[in-house]
């Protein structure tokens, strides 16, 4: 399984206007600001308000995964057994 296969950059949405473009003064700094509204908001509060879409994502890619590891649970167990008459592997 490739782990790279399964990332992915979610966007971030400001809770003012919806904007998803941000800028801020280094990445050290806790806070950033909307290029839309130029509302300034906290970064942990940026990420408390974008919680649920992080929680989707997040359990979208939990599920490729499982089914990820299912298929090639599948096709170790079809490889190992090939051949053998008395088990078959739906």
């Amino acid at each position: 399984m490739k782990i790279g296969k399964h990332s992915r950059t979610i966007a971030m949405q400001c809770p003012t206007c919806g904007g998803t473009s941000f800028e801020y003064e280094s990445s050290d700094s806790p806070e950033v600001k909307c290029i839309q509204c130029e509302r300034v908001i906290q970064r942990d509060e940026l990420l408390r308000e974008n919680s649920e879409n992080i929680q989707e994502n997040l359990e979208e890619i939990k599920a490729n995964i499982v089914k990820d590891i299912a298929n090639q649970m599948k096709k170790s167990l079809t490889a190992a057994f090939k051949g053998n008459k008395n088990i078959k592997i739906k």
